[in-house]
């Protein structure tokens, strides 16, 4: 028997656990810190009370994998083991690390004065706060940010939207008019430009690093994510922010019984963006390159095909961004009722495919991957070596 273990249960470990079930005398075990499947596209509604971001494991894993409900503490690759936060051990021949994102580690002053919302934990622990607030600012304009805001104005909150720059990086100019403009129906103040990075927060205002000061009673920080330092702690070759560095087949550079997936993975240290899309994408590739191991065949190389990016502007509109494969914005977007009706699609949609994948494994294998990837690849490594 061949023993695979993942390490983490979001949309990309759930997926690999799953399709590594496919070959017989492989047994799977996943570990991961809550007994329950998270949501994290749904965070934002948890908060707004419009959803518990929550679903069971056995409607999404298969009933073919062993869950261990603990924390991964470190990784020795040369006994090829895992020591959990309760002092057990998890051999394994090979390794599937998929611990996902959280929150940022950025080292602004006084955020223990502000409210996360990387994880079911922090989300839960701000829906109370919330409840009983009138005036709410929140930091970060990517999509956990105008998502939070857009919930909370549509439920009656007085919202700031800080920035940090332009609202909505990713989206296209046309796409960030329509947003834009559904923000400001909803009464969110948006602050955006240079100098409105949030350089402290206090107990009741938030500090710009153009010199103003604005009153922030409520401090909500969604200005990106940070990835576990499991890999590092572990000596494994990491990037900047602690992805594990892989191959383009996702196995590690330092370890062939290793390889990872979704937003803890680099792959020729040119990570694909973080989120659910690229995740569920690639952790059956993941399995796949352990498969293909097992089997003593050349793995292939992964890769990412984005559709585009939709984003909910509280329960009755929402955006759907369009882009290129690789991941580059185009002016066509969906908006209005349409686009929250895509946007549930996509949530509903998500969930769907880590169940079919966990009755059905290897079935999962439609997507159109980036054409253009392998030419960035070379174009990269042909400088390094200048």
């Amino acid at each position: 028997m061949t023993e695979a273990v993942v390490i983490g249960g979001g949309y990309a470990g759930v997926m690999a656990a799953n399709r590594l079930t496919k070959r017989a005398g492989v047994t799977v075990t996943m570990i991961n810190s809550r007994a329950t499947f998270v949501e994290r596209i749904r965070l934002h509604q948890l908060v707004g009370g419009s959803d518990d971001a929550v679903v069971d494991y056995e409607h999404v894993l298969s009933k073919s994998v062993r869950l261990v409900v603990d924390t991964a503490d470190r990784i020795d690759p040369a006994e090829r083991t895992v020591t959990l936060a309760s002092g057990a051990t998890v051999s394994y021949d090979y390794l599937v690390y998929a611990v996902g994102s959280g929150t940022d580690d950025t080292q602004v002053p006084g955020l223990e004065f502000a409210y996360r919302l990387n994880s079911l934990e922090e989300a839960e622990q701000l829906r109370p706060v919330v409840n009983g607030a009138e005036v709410v600012t929140v930091v970060g304009a990517g999509p956990a940010g105008i998502e939070t805001a857009a919930e909370l104005a549509e439920s009656g909150c007085l919202v700031t939207l800080v920035c940090g720059g332009v609202l909505g990086p990713y989206l296209h100019a046309s796409g960030r008019r329509t947003v834009a403009a559904r923000l400001e129906k909803l009464g969110v103040n948006v602050v955006e430009g240079p100098g409105t990075t949030v350089t402290a927060v206090t107990r009741d205002a938030v500090r710009l690093a153009d010199g103003r000061e604005l009153p922030s009673p409520l401090t909500i920080w969604t200005a990106g994510f940070g990835v576990p330092d499991l890999a590092a702690r572990s000596g494994l070759t990491t990037d900047a922010i602690g992805r594990l560095i892989t191959d383009e087949t996702l196995t590690s550079i330092d370890d062939d019984r290793i390889v990872a997936a979704g937003d803890s993975a680099a792959p020729s240290d040119l990570p694909f963006r973080m989120g659910c899309q690229s995740a569920v994408q690639l952790g059956p590739q993941a399995a796949q390159t352990v498969l293909s191991r097992i089997a003593g065949k050349q793995p292939a190389d992964a890769g990412v095909g984005f559709a585009g990016q939709c984003i909910s502007l509280g329960r009755d509109a929402g955006i759907f961004q369009f882009a290129h494969r690789n991941d580059v914005a185009i002016s066509l977007h969906l908006r209005g009722r349409f686009g929250a009706l895509v946007k549930e699609l996509v949530c509903w949609s998500t969930v769907w495919q880590l169940r079919t994948e966990g009755r059905l494994p290897g079935v999962m294998k439609w997507w159109t991957k980036d054409g253009k990837r392998p030419q960035l690849v070379r174009s990269v490594r042909a400088a390094s070596q200048v």
